[in-house]
This record gives C-alpha cells, structure tokens and sequence, in this order.
C-alpha cells in the first residue's frame, strides 16, 4: 500500500487560493488599485481592456519596489505590512495579506516595472501560472506599473463563468468608485478600451462625491462630523428629498476600508425615520475611524465584512452623529396633507360651516362626548331606532362590511375557484384595494400588486414574440448619467429596445430616448429610465433573472398603479378582468398576493354566527 497524501504543487495550491481572492477583473482592480495607496501614490491611473478579461492595468507614482522586493511580492504571504502577530491588529494600510499579487499571478499573465527614486534604473518582471518568466532591469519612471493580461487564460472554466464585458465593466467602476470616494487627496483616472471614463482630480471629499455619483448632489449634502476619544464619524448624508426607491450611493467606510454592514445600515436608517418614505433609501458617504484594534478586518477574504469590538456602541455612534447632522440643518420631516380629489368634491368639505350647522354638531352626543371631562370613553345608549341611521349610512356607502382582520388560513386562489363575474360591480377602499363580489363572498384585491401581474404577464408575452412597438419621440430627450450608471445602460440598452425603449449614445455619459413603448405616455421617460437603473442595480442579487426578465420585473413595477390612486368603476372593472385573464393572477410577479377570498362560512365564523 501506498502513502495517498501528497503536497500540491505551488502553482495548483496558488490557483485554489487564487479563488478567494480573484473571482473577476473587478476583484484584482481592488487589489492593485489598494496597493497603489499603500504605496503613497498621488497619482493613479487604472487601464481596463475587455472588461478586464485582457488587461488590468494600475499605474502609480508611488514609492516603488527594490529588485528583490519586486520578485518578493508575487510570492504567497509576502508582505511589508506585518512583521509580528501584534500587527495584524494594528492594521492601517488596504493590503496586509500578501495574497493579492500571488494569486492574480496564478491566474493571469502579469508584467511588472517598478522603480525607486534612489535607483538609477528599474525592474521588470514578467510572471506567469506562478513561474517567473522573466527578470531584468529597465528605464522606468518612479512608481510602479503592474499590467494583469487575459485572466483565467490557465482555468477555462473559471473564465466561462465571467459575466458580459458590460456587466463586467459595472463591477470594475464599482471598485473603482469606493477606492477614488475612500481617497479624495489621490488623482485618479479609469480609461477603458482607450476612452476616459474618469479624470478625478485630488480634492474635498465633497467634491470627490459629487464627480462619481453626479451633480445632482452638490447642493443637497448635509455634513456629518461627531468627535470623541473613542473614536471619530465624518461625510456626508443626502437631504431627504435625496432618498430613492433602491439601495443607491450608499457607502460605509471604517479606517478608510469600504465595509458593508446591514448593522450600520440600520442605525442610519433609523436616523431617517419619519424623514423619508418607509420604502426609501438616502444617500450616505460616512467615514468612521477608531483604533484598529477595536476592529477585525480579516474575517473575510475581500475584508468588506468586518467586525467591531463593540457594536452597540459604533450603532449609537452612528444613528446620533446622523440625527444630529440633520437636526443642525433644519431638516424636519413634514406632514403631507394632501387630499383625495373625491374627498374635497364631498359637500362637506365645500360647503361653508354656518353658525347653524356649527350649534346642530355641538349638541350632539358624540361631539359631547369628546369635548366633555372624562366623556371620550362614554358612548351614550338610544332607542332601537337609532339603528335605522346607521343602515342608511352604511347603505350608502360602499355597498358591503369591509373587514379589519383576515384568518391566516385564507390564501390566494386560482382563478376558476374564485368564480369571479364580469358583471358584478367593483368598490375601492383606502385608495389601495378593490372589493368585488364572488360566487362564495367576495375578493379583496391589491391594486398595484395586480396591475404589476397584469403588466408583466403583457411585457413577457410581447418580448417573446416579437420587439415591443415603439413611439417616436418628437422632442428626444437627453439623459445625462455618472459614470457607473452609464456603464449600467450599455449593459442593457439592447434588452430596453426589445421592450420599446430607444436610447442612444450621445457623447461621453450622455444618451437620448428617441423613442418609448408606444402604450406608454410620454413625458416622463428621463423619471422612468432614472428609476429602472437604480432597481436594475439593485436587483436581489441572490435570485438569477436574465437581464430581460429584470428589466421587466421593474418596468412592471414601475408603471403598475400605485396605493393611493383612486380608480373609476370602469377602471377597476377592467383592472380586475385583466387580471383574471392572466396564466397567473393569483400572485404578483415578487410572489406576493395579488387578492384574497373571503367565503360565507368565513365571514359568518368571524361575526361568531
């Protein structure tokens, strides 16, 4: 018998390490571009080909390697940053690990010129599959170029896992927006396929803020600064009227690392509270800085998920230096009194209330019940006849009991179960629901979530057949997008004709709507393609959906009829027919229930009959 345990080789053990680290072109753009400001650069320029599957490259005026430390560097677990365990808890720098350089050599074909500003000359190295290739000295400026070509070129089935060269592109500004937002005082520039998408010149964080995420922001920021001994918060948070339906330009930073934290999520959020819609997300740029030793960044092998020593504490830290910053700024929710236009047509509101009216209200029970001392639990007993005014009201009403809580047990049905008839009349309650009868009771159906059903059973349907008709523009508009939005709309400008949206390029980040689906009014269409990026961006990440399909999801979102619009008879009526028409009118296209049923032998058990 044989030993069976053997050692892998180093360039085996260096790919399987290699798929921690390196998972795209993005994945090295953050480690080079993480080395490059270890280094002291003031400069830094990021040289993307292909999406990245050909060429990264980062070139910086930094400090430079020696000849030894240029061949060091692509050897695993080589660092300058850690000498002993005690500083692995004093980490300030981005890179510590000594994996980076490793693992993208194991994966890529690398060149390397490097040069101090006490050499005469440079180094140049070429690395590939892990094996130096070649090593000589060179004329080189001071800093360091490290050009990272054809990814994966050794593991094919890792490289056929790698998404479009847009959706590639998307990730690469991502990485490329945390490093410039993380470190305003640096020059950046990212050009790709040989045009500029970035030229970041050093300045304020302020002014970094509104170079990546777009003009919009540079009169709508509020600052944030709280100081104490423990530790430190500043940046910026968007005024309310900021606040979007998705999760947008949102960004933690702790010791200058960008972080992701659902934690601190939630103290901002809740700083917000009352300021913004409950479904609505503000803007955020907030930098904390604490001793390192209070936090642990290597819990995760792309150190955007850390942990604090003290959460509860950071938490506090966060929600009060936020509500204080607004707080300073007068920003104050406000209430909105907006009415209902049936509601100010109703007599009793247009009509003026006379002195005769006001003595007839006064004498009643109810308003002596309220206004008197201790009256407002009273509820004064009558005679049996009373009860016929409240039929009267009732009948006059909405024409059936509307009910306040619903049994677990009642679900969504299909359609033939419900025995839903055409002819029966519909009622809108709270702006939100319609009640129409079945052949058992009635159904109680959302208004949004069926009309999302209805709208998306109709987009699939037609970008199935054939490319949805499209109407012409007579006044094209233009869209003016930052950069990681523009890099979002080349990855779906194809699938948004297919759905009857006409966009073109137009100059750098610029694009005009020549044309929108031919059912859908225009005016509105820069308001439609703003939204349908930030969802389309923010997308759940976890459930795979082709481009198409999310783009129709929120499309459908989108144009559904929200809470709160009140309907014509006519307008349910057809809502409701179309929704019964559907292959799946049951459930909305996110699964939630479009209606419920409420049968007679339910109804009758609720009111204990």
């Amino acid at each position: 018998m044989t030993d069976k345990i053997t050692l892998l080789p180093d360039n085996i053990a260096n790919q399987i390490a290699a798929g921690e680290v390196i998972q795209r072109p993005a994945s090295a753009v953050k480690e080079l571009l993480e080395n490059a400001v270890d280094a002291g650069a003031t400069q830094i320029q990021l040289i993307i080909n292909d999406a990245g599957k050909s060429l990264v490259q980062v070139v910086d005026n930094g400090s430079g390697m020696s000849e030894t430390d240029a061949r060091m560097c692509f050897e695993r677990h080589a660092t300058s940053k850690i000498k002993t365990i005690d500083d692995l808890f004093h980490i300030r720098t981005m890179g510590f690990r000594g994996e980076a350089l490793a693992s993208i050599a194991a994966v890529a074909q690398v060149e390397l010129k490097t040069k101090r500003a006490t050499d005469e000359t440079g180094t140049y190295i070429e690395v590939q599959n892990s094996l130096v290739q070649q090593q000589v000295p060179v004329a080189a400026p001071n800093g360091t170029s490290i050009a990272m070509k054809n990814l994966f070129f050794n593991v094919p089935a890792r490289r056929n896992f790698l998404k479009s060269n847009a959706a590639e592109m998307r990730h690469i500004v991502d990485e490329f927006t945390r490093v410039a937002m993380s470190f305003p005082e640096v020059q950046f520039t990212l050009t790709a396929n040989n045009q500029q998408l970035f030229y970041l010149e050093a300045g304020s964080l302020k002014q970094r803020i509104v170079q990546l995420l777009g003009s919009t922001y540079n009169t709508k920021l509020v600052a944030v600064k709280e100081e104490t001994d423990y530790m430190n918060i500043t940046g910026f948070v968007g005024k309310p009227e900021t606040a979007k339906k998705t999760r947008g330009d949102q960004y933690f930073f702790v010791n200058n690392r960008f972080i992701k934290s659902p934690y601190l999520n939630h103290a901002l959020m809740s700083a917000y509270q009352q300021m913004i819609a409950p479904d609505s997300f503000p803007m955020y740029v907030l930098f904390i800085d604490l001793d390192p030793t209070q936090v642990d960044v290597n819990v995760h092998p792309t150190k955007q998920e850390i942990k604090f020593e003290d959460e509860k504490i950071i938490y506090a830290f966060v929600q009060a230096a936020v509500k204080h910053a607004l707080a300073q700024f007068s920003i104050t929710p406000t209430l909105d009194f907006d009415l209902d236009a049936s509601i100010q047509q109703l007599s009793a509101i247009q009509q003026p209330f006379t002195s005769d009216k006001q003595s007839a209200a006064a004498s009643g029970s109810i308003f002596k019940g309220f206004t008197q001392k201790n009256q407002a639990h009273f509820i004064e007993r009558s005679g049996s006849g009373d009860l016929k005014n409240w039929k009267e009201f009732y009948e006059a009403g909405t024409g059936g009991p509307t009910v306040g809580s619903v049994e677990k047990s009642i679900d969504p049905l299909p359609a033939q179960e419900v025995g839903f008839k055409t002819e029966i009349s519909c009622s809108q309650v709270l702006g939100t629901y319609i009640i129409t009868a079945s052949a058992n009771g009635f159904i109680l159906i959302h208004q949004q979530a069926a009309h999302e059903r209805v709208l998306y059973e109709g987009l699939l349907k037609a970008s199935k057949d054939k490319p949805v008709a499209t109407q012409r523009s007579m006044f094209p508009s233009t869209l003016e997008l930052a950069p990681a939005d523009a890099a979002v709309m080349e990855e779906i400008m194809t699938d948004l004709h297919y759905l009857g949206y006409i966009i073109e390029p137009f100059g750098k980040n610029t694009y005009v709507i020549q044309g929108t689906p031919a059912d859908v009014g225009q005016g509105n269409e820069k308001h439609v393609i703003d939204i349908l990026l930030e969802q389309y961006k923010h997308f759940n990440p976890e459930v795979k959906f082709s481009k198409r399909e999310k783009l129709i999801r929120s499309l459908a979102r989108q144009q559904s009829i929200k809470s709160g619009t009140m309907l014509s008879e006519k307008e349910m009526r057809h809502l409701v027919q179309d929704l019964f028409a559907c292959e799946q009118p049951n459930i909305s296209p996110d699964g939630n229930p479009t209606y419920l049923e409420f049968k007679q032998d339910q109804l009758e058990r609720m009111f204990g009959k």
